[in-house]
This record gives structure tokens, C-alpha cells and sequence, in this order.
């Protein structure tokens, strides 16, 4: 708790909250720790735990203070002291339910607790997933950037050579401008990936709280086993929220069986009358009656029972719709997988060997800056496009892996 209430405060101070960049595991880190949504999930699962003691306990006692057979009518009227029966009463009373509906209200708390925990758990797999992400996405958006920065300074040193060029006569002064022109139209693509990164970073604050993340450290590689994610697809935390939910709800019907047992109450009284006569002690007991079970304690437990049937069917139908999930996120992991084999091991080395075979073509002058420039974008195409393949395989491996890792795993 001191540490908690200390966090605004480090936070504030450099170097303390946010040193040094992040590596996955240590964004992932930071953002179960900071991530303002946990917190309050974790803080709602504690008010749960506060609010057990409470739960099973007998209800406060009443106190009760009254005047008893005061005259208002007949020849005493109003002259409480000529009788013998006008009485100042204090009392107290105390109502006890039944020991099964105490049990129950103990169970309904501790259902609460674990509904409160699984809520939690769920926020967290939620957070982690969402930070993993963004540090991918952050990791692909500097390597965008650097692979075209690098096309850009291999086309520029082509670019300064067309004035020898059109010296030698081998480039018309025309042809300058295609140089000039594809520069230009990579220096826009450049543009959108800086605007990438920054969207890239500000996704990542919002997870780590780290106001300018940096990250460092290699990309994590998730090897995806489809029969282990179906396997533990029972024990997902959104599953275990379900089965939480389902607790509740069965404790929601004890309850309401527990009603159809009477309570009791028991109550003590001291009458003070006038000095001239004594005064009294009463003493009592109190048992409810429920005689109407059918029309009002059998229609609770209906309701609640089928409200415990709804969860137990609505739980069927996540299972389904996470197995289902699950399926059609492994068949888009191994497209993108071999699409970016294919990237990556034909349609890139062809690219960068039409570039070649065109820069070495114009050195001898068979070929003009026109068909440089066509070239290199096209490479560009292929090299920013290979690692967007690279990225959705990436993020699949992480997202496959983080939203489907059951608790045991």
C-alpha cells in the first residue's frame, strides 16, 4: 500500500519510473505494473475480500423506545399519572436468520472474490496483449524506416551521378528529373513511417505509462502449437470469469432456497410506570412464517436457477466462440507465414536483382535513370511489404500465444 501511494511521486522523478529502454519482456513488465485499468480491477477484487467479513453475520440490533397505554379518551385523558398502566418503554431486539440463508450470504462473498480475481485476470491478459502488440508494432515501424532510409541513400548516390551522365551525353537533362521524382515520392513514404512510429509509441504509452518509450533487444519469436491452444482453451481466464460468474449464481439460489426456512428474533423490553407501581421486563421470540412458498420463495428459486442455467449455456457458447476464434486466427498465421516466405525468399532477392542488373545496365549505358528509378521503387514496394508480412507474423505469434496461453501454461 505505501508503495502505491509513493507511485505518483516516482513517477514524477526522471530516471526513476522510466529508465533506460524497453525490452519486450520488460514493456510487458511495466505495463502489468502500471496499467491504471489492472489497478482498479485489483482494487475492486479487494473490496471484495473487505466486504467477506461482513458477509453471513447477524444483522445489527434494533433499539426501540416508546410510550405504552397512554390515556387519550374517559376520565383519565391525558393524566397518565391517576392510572396504573401508562408505561415509558426501552427495548431491544435482535433478528436471526436462519443458519442456511448466513451460509449462503458466506458463499455468495466468496463467489464475489473469485468473480472479482477472474475480472482482474482478464484486464491483465487484455494488457498484456495490447502492450505486446504496440512494442511489435513499434519494433517493425523503426524497421521500416531504416530499411527505406537505406533505399534512399543507395538511389541518391545513383541520383548525383546523372550530371557526368548527361556530360558524357549517355542521359538526356530530361532523364535527371525521374531521379529527382522517385527521391521525392520515397521521401513521402518516408513521411507516413515516421508518422507510424509516433502512433506505434503513443500505443505503447499507453500501456507502459512510459511518456517516450524506447525499445531495444531482439523481437521475441512465439512458436505457435495449435494442439496446445486448443487444448487449454478450458482454462482461459475468460473461461475462468464464466465459471465465476457461474458460482455466483448458484449461490444466488441457496439463497434463495434458504427462504423458504423461517427466521427468528428475539426481543427484550423494560417498562417503567408510575412510582406508585412496579415496573415490567418483556421478553419475546419471533418466528417468520412462510407459508406462501409457491407464489413468492419458489418463483426466487426459479429465477435464480435459471439464471444459473443462462450462464452455464452462455459459457457453452464463449467456448465455442473462442474454438472458433482460435481457428481462423491459426489459418490467417499460416497464410501470412508463407506469404512472407514467399516475400522474403523470391519476390525481395528479385527486386534487389533487377536493381543491380539496372544500375550495372546504366553504368554502361544501356539502360536510363528512368528505369533506376522504376526499379528502386518497386524495391521499396517489396522491401516494405516483406516486413509487413514479417510484422503480421510476428504479431500472430504473440497474439496466438498471449490470448490463448491457458493459466497452467
Amino acid at each position: 500500500m505505501r508503495l502505491f501511494l509513493c507511485w505518483p511521486l516516482l513517477a514524477a522523478i526522471p530516471g526513476v519510473a522510466f529508465a533506460g529502454p524497453l525490452t519486450f519482456d520488460a514493456a510487458l513488465q511495466r505495463a502489468r505494473q502500471e496499467a491504471p485499468s489492472i489497478k482498479a480491477k485489483a482494487l475492486a477484487a479487494e473490496a471484495a475480500r473487505s466486504a467477506r467479513g461482513g458477509a453471513g453475520l447477524l444483522p445489527d440490533p434494533t433499539l426501540a423506545v416508546g410510550l405504552d397505554s397512554f390515556p387519550i379518551s374517559g376520565p383519565l385523558a391525558f393524566a397518565p399519572g391517576q392510572d396504573n398502566f401508562t408505561m415509558a418503554r426501552v427495548g431491544v431486539s435482535q433478528d436471526i436468520p436462519n443458519l442456511a440463508k448466513r451460509r449462503a450470504q458466506r458463499e455468495r462473498a466468496d463467489s464475489n472474490i473469485k468473480a472479482a480475481d477472474a475480472d482482474t485476470a482478464v484486464e491483465a491478459r487484455s494488457v498484456e496483449v495490447g502492450t505486446a502488440l504496440a512494442w511489435i508494432n513499434l519494433a517493425y515501424a523503426e524497421r521500416r524506416l531504416t530499411a527505406l532510409d537505406d533505399l534512399l541513400a543507395r538511389l541518391e548516390r545513383v541520383v548525383r551521378t546523372t550530371p557526368s551522365a548527361v556530360a558524357s551525353g549517355n542521359a538526356r537533362p530530361a532523364q535527371t528529373l525521374a531521379g529527382r521524382q522517385a527521391i521525392a515520392s520515397l521521401e513521402d513514404r518516408r513521411s507516413e513511417l515516421v508518422s507510424d512510429i509516433a502512433r506505434a509509441r503513443a500505443a505503447l504509452t499507453r500501456w507502459t505509462g512510459d511518456p517516450a518509450p524506447e525499445i531495444a533487444g531482439s523481437i521475441p519469436d512465439f512458436p505457435v502449437d495449435g494442439a496446445e491452444l486448443r487444448a487449454g482453451l478450458d482454462r482461459l481466464p475468460t473461461m475462468a470469469m464464466i465459471d465465476a460468474q457461474s458460482g455466483q449464481a448458484m449461490a444466488d439460489v441457496r439463497m434463495a432456497d434458504a427462504d423458504r426456512r423461517s427466521d427468528f428474533g428475539v426481543n427484550l423490553a423494560y417498562q417503567r410506570r408510575d412510582p406508585r407501581f412496579g415496573d415490567y421486563v418483556s421478553a419475546g421470540v419471533t418466528v417468520s412464517l412462510p407459508f406462501f412458498t409457491r407464489s413468492r420463495q419458489n418463483a426466487g428459486i426459479a429465477a435464480a436457477q435459471e439464471n444459473a442455467e443462462r450462464i452455464l449455456a452462455e459459457r457453452d457458447a464463449a467456448l465455442r466462440a473462442l474454438a472458433a476464434d482460435l481457428e481462423t486466427d491459426l489459418a490467417d498465421h499460416i497464410m501470412h507465414h508463407e506469404q512472407w516466405l514467399r516475400a522474403r525468399d523470391t519476390l525481395l532477392p528479385l527486386a534487389e536483382q533487377r536493381v543491380t542488373l539496372e544500375t550495372a545496365s546504366y553504368g554502361a549505358g544501356r539502360a536510363n535513370l528512368v528505369d533506376i528509378a522504376d526499379a528502386y521503387a518497386a524495391l521499396a514496394d517489396v522491401t516494405l511489404n516483406t516486413l509487413d508480412r514479417e510484422a503480421l507474423v510476428a504479431a500472430d505469434g504473440v497474439r496466438l500465444n498471449l490470448t490463448y496461453r491457458s493459466e497452467s501454461q
